[in-house]
């Protein structure tokens, strides 16, 4: 009989793609892994990986089973979500990720009415950008990620996840006290034009946004500046550096010398929680959910 635990090396193998990311997906030492496989192709009898340059690759038979291995692995979460949603107990682990100005603005909310509600469910936390949220769920890495998208440019969720709007966020934009705009009740993009940005890394999707975004308004973005925190990105602003998008959601204190004006035409953070839907019974989360909209209850869209 096919050893449960070695099909789930197997499916890390072939959702990661080498043996230290399949290591670090579970947890576990690459000798782990590799000892793991071992067994495996014993069991069955074939060669499951073979080597590809410096990494390794499945063979046809290992592409097979780990066909076979996802189902497998999909079947067992959904039989655990179906004995927890019996039960009805928020209980064992719960594992939830959130891009960073969210897991500020929420967690800590969160995490306090887990405890207080239900002392017997465990919580794990993770900074993840948006993107990569969705596919630590995919993959089974966490349970739920808190993810956004813009009202003007929304990020895709695969087949297989389930979605649950949390509240919405109106940034503002962030700019020097010295600023020619920084006393204006309201602003518009296109007055930014010969201005130069402060904006989050490249490759992330609040990155792409923001180069849709401006370049929508007939502006060609000036990146001067790249910082993933947005304290970092204020600290610049205060500092002279250009202006930036400025989220409420986990903003905190703005420092001395930075004005935030509201943007006429409303710029909006949809924020909101994806899992798996073969996780959907699990009361933890539901749990989780419930808590996460408490939470996000009087952020939605809040004042300067």
């Amino acid at each position: 009989m096919l050893n449960l635990e070695r099909l789930r090396t197997l499916d890390a193998l072939a959702r990661h793609g080498s043996v230290s990311g399949a290591a670090e997906g579970l947890h576990i030492t690459t000798s782990a892994v590799s000892q793991q496989m071992s067994k495996l192709e014993r069991e069955v009898g074939q060669q499951l990986l073979a080597k590809n340059g410096r990494g390794i690759r499945l063979t046809d038979a290992g592409q097979l089973l780990a066909d076979h291995a996802a189902r497998i692995l999909s079947q067992v979460a959904l039989a655990q979500s179906d004995i927890e949603a019996q039960s009805g107990e928020v209980v064992g682990e719960i594992r939830l990720s959130a891009f960073p100005t969210a897991a500020r603005g929420l967690f800590p909310a969160v995490l306090l009415a887990l405890r207080a509600d239900h002392p017997e469910l465990r919580v794990r936390t993770r900074e993840l950008e948006p993107e990569d949220g969705i596919r630590a769920v995919i993959r089974g890495d966490v349970d739920l990620a808190v993810v956004l998208d813009w009202s003007n440019k929304r990020l895709p969720v695969p087949g297989g996840l389930a979605k649950a709007e949390l509240l919405d966020d109106a940034p503002d934009i962030a700019m020097p006290a010295s600023h020619r705009l920084a006393d204006r009740a309201e602003v518009d993009l296109e007055e930014f034009a010969d201005d130069e940005w402060v904006s989050w890394p490249e490759g992330e999707f609040c990155y792409d946004w923001l180069m849709f975004t401006l370049r929508s308004k007939g502006i060609e973005p000036r990146i001067a500046h790249l910082a993933g925190e947005h304290h970092t990105q204020l600290a610049l602003i205060a500092a002279g550096m250009g202006v930036c998008v400025a989220p409420r959601l986990g903003r905190g204190p703005v420092p001395d010398g930075v004005r935030l004006v509201p943007v006429r035409q409303k710029m909006r953070r949809h924020v909101h929680a994806v899992w798996r839907t073969d996780a959907d019974r699990r009361p933890s989360i539901r749990a989780a959910v419930a808590a996460l909209r408490m939470a996000g209850r009087g952020l939605d869209a809040p004042s300067a």
